[in-house]
């Protein structure tokens, strides 16, 4: 590697750092006090923080990671760009750096051999701490470009998949393999459903779409909104930085359980999700057909007008009899609008019946009248009989609550003994002091939609779907009933009693028939040794999946350790793993947690509990690289004084693990991992989940035999 190339390229980089800044400068002298009213001067101050919050420099992280040489004959040749992960320009306006989504950085990541597409070089760059350590190149045109047939491996490349994971999930961009990236940059009006074997990156596909789509269709979807729906909060919190590093800050994350309780706590502040079903009594408010049985409740609120309407003006009395207010009805049904958008024209249809009749007596009433006609006691009234509100928590309580209701709602969908499982025991007397758990909160969200239609997105993306059920499945959905969707998931990871049985019956829930399935089964992120390993449960899983390969040279390390006490073994299996890069974690049976923790403890090894508050007294931690998530309270220091690092090692309960990722993982008592699952299938996608979160090396203690389909 020529020194002095490589002196330049790290000249570049400073330079290109010095203009960032000089336009994070910029971007910060804007003053938005010549607006002309306040209203303009908000936006304009908005616009400036995401502006300058998508300008931050972490000179931890490198401006670029490639770059293009185009090939003599190409409109750009003579000139190199350099990829990364923003825009950066110098005082004339000419690129520094290229955007990784720019058309013009396409080739970076697609370019072969096969098609150069007008490249004549690719270079990688390596880094450390933000500096510029290496490059290679790869000849993709012209008399020195490597062969077809020659298998071209990068160093570079494989060192940043392999680089110890610590902290929350990194974004991939500078390692986006073809196969993902033409996800990525598929187009906005395109639903895609990814299929991904563990360590594929589906996850970091999704992301990355997202962050493409916010920048090749920024001003669509800054009106229109990015959600990305997770599994639960410590998977956003392991994802949440994703989008950020991109330098896109306008996408929303939630979960399913925080999108239903929204809405359930919009019905009335006070509801909130704190209940919890029966897994059976969950699948089944989980099932498609309880959308018809919501309909029908919904829409059974309508009331045969028993007479006929009459609304006094001036001296005389006007009527609309009731075989017309019927018709009125039945019209606005066959509109097929929401529930309370036909509610709020009846008043003005009445009222239009009302000015026929006037008309009809010779008087000449104009739109003011109807209008007048249509706020008037008596016709708000009369409409508000016939066509009465809906409170769609009050209608999921009386469906719950309400055998004859029920019954009559449910009639051809549910046979009695369903219906009879759907009822409470022991029923609140009111909405308000109903325990409602998940699969209530998305029957409120079922019937809000009958109601009023629920907003749509510009794109929703929504992670580990195969554990959402239909109704699950449908809340997502019309959050891009005039969007699109980028499903992500692996059905062979399907943990839940209502997961789904394949994508197609998925994305008919989400409404998204149109949508197309792609299969990614290259392994970047889990070795060999250990995606194999895991792979012999695939038959009794999930038998129509292809398995997973994986791409890296190194094989990983797989040991298998059968002991007296696993929980006592686990102490002297961190240590081990500590003594190299990276993070741990210690994957165990929920009911072990407290014990594996304690034992952990005892040993003096310091760790944080995934989904539990840090410790009152946490084990003095002992220097690490990064912070890991969730990261314990730690006071801040009285002197300034390196900033206190979080424990490497994270003991994570079987049913948290999935979508999270450790460079070492100690998997405690797979048996009892599998039986703690309502069926045994279940059990076995959860121990499959379970193996496949090591990056380098995996270690499995256990007493109990393994079980028989992974049994060496």
């Amino acid at each position: 590697m020529p020194t002095d190339e490589l002196a330049s390229e790290r000249a570049h980089l400073t330079s290109s750092r010095e203009h960032l800044a000089r336009m994070r400068a910029r971007a910060a002298s804007m003053d938005s006090s010549a607006a002309a009213d306040w209203v303009s001067r908000m936006l304009l101050d908005s616009a400036q923080g995401r502006r300058l919050k998508a300008l931050e420099d972490d000179p931890t992280v490198p401006l670029f990671f490639g770059r293009l040489d185009y090939a003599d004959g190409h409109p750009e040749a003579g000139r190199p760009f350099y990829i990364g992960r923003r825009h950066v320009s110098d005082e004339s306006g000419d690129p520094m750096v290229v955007d990784w989504r720019a058309p013009i950085s396409l080739p970076f990541y697609r370019a072969s051999t096969r098609d150069a597409l007008g490249v004549a070089t690719r270079r990688r760059f390596g880094f450390q701490h933000g500096r510029v350590t290496a490059f290679e190149d790869e000849r993709l045109s012209g008399g020195d470009a490597v062969t077809e047939s020659d298998e071209h491996w990068s160093r570079i490349l494989e060192e940043e998949i392999e680089r110890p994971r610590v902290g929350p999930m990194r974004d991939i961009v500078a390692t986006i393999q073809p196969e993902q990236d033409v996800i990525v940059r598929a187009d906005l009006s395109e639903s895609i459903c990814v299929q991904g074997a563990p360590g594929t990156g589906k996850t970091a596909v999704g992301l990355h779409r997202a962050a493409y789509l916010l920048y090749a269709y920024r001003e669509q979807l800054r009106r229109q909104g990015v959600l990305v729906v997770g599994p639960n909060e410590s998977f956003l919190r392991y994802i949440g930085d994703v989008l950020p590093a991109l330098g896109e800050i306008e996408a929303q994350q939630t979960t399913i359980e925080q999108l239903a309780g929204a809405t359930l706590s919009g019905v009335r502040a006070t509801y909130t999700i704190r209940g919890e079903d029966p897994a059976d009594v969950a699948t089944l408010k989980g099932d498609a057909r309880l959308a018809e049985v919501v309909r029908r409740a919904v829409w059974s609120h309508l009331t045969a007008p028993a007479e006929g309407l009459v609304v006094p003006r001036g001296a005389r009395r006007w009527r609309v009899p009731t075989y017309r207010v019927e018709e009125i009805v039945a019209e606005l049904r066959g509109r097929g609008v929401r529930y309370g958008a036909a509610r709020a024209m009846l008043p003005q249809r009445l009222a239009h019946a009302i000015l026929l009749a006037m008309e009809e007596a010779g008087d000449s009433p104009d739109d003011r009248v109807q209008d007048a006609v249509a706020r008037s006691q008596p016709v708000k009234k009369y409409a508000a009989a016939v066509w009465p509100a809906v409170d769609p928590a009050k209608l999921v309580h009386r469906l719950l609550s309400d055998a004859q209701f029920l019954a009559s709602c449910a009639d051809g969908l549910l046979d009695e003994d369903e219906q009879r499982r759907l009822l409470w025991t022991k029923p609140a007397r009111a909405a308000g002091s109903v325990r409602w758990s998940l699969a209530d909160a998305v029957l409120v969200d079922e019937a809000a939609d009958v109601v009023e239609r629920t907003a749509s997105l510009g794109h929703v993306v929504t992670d580990e779907a195969q554990d959402l059920s239909p109704m699950m499945l449908r809340a997502v959905g019309r959050r891009a009933t005039t969007g699109s969707v980028t499903v992500l998931g692996d059905l062979a990871q399907a943990t839940t009693p209502w997961a789904t049985r394949s994508w197609l019956e998925s994305l008919r829930h989400l409404g998204k028939d149109a949508a197309h399935v792609e299969e990614l089964t290259k392994g970047f992120r889990v070795p060999g040794e250990v995606i194999e390993y895991a792979a012999r449960l695939l038959p009794h899983i999930a038998p129509g999946l292809r398995p997973p390969t994986s791409v890296r040279r190194a094989r990983g390390e797989l040991d298998l350790q059968e002991v007296a006490d696993p929980v006592a073994a686990v102490g002297d299996a961190v240590a081990s793993a500590l003594t190299r890069p990276g993070s741990v974690g210690v994957i165990t049976p929920d009911a072990l947690v407290r014990d594996v923790a304690e034992a952990l403890r005892v040993h003096g090894t310091p760790h944080t509990v995934l989904g539990a508050a840090p410790a009152t007294e946490p084990v003095p931690a002992t220097p690490a690289d990064t912070t890991a998530a969730p990261a314990p309270t730690i006071p801040a220091p009285t002197a300034p004084t390196e900033p206190p690092t979080a424990p490497r090692t994270e003991v994570v309960p079987a049913t948290l693990a999935k979508g999270l990722e450790f460079d070492h993982v100690v998997l405690v008592e797979p048996a009892t991992i599998v039986s703690a699952e309502p069926d045994r299938v279940t059990g076995l996608r959860r121990l499959y989940v379970c193996l496949t979160r090591a990056v380098t090396s995996l270690v499995v203690l256990h007493a109990e035999p393994l079980p028989e389909e992974v049994a060496a």
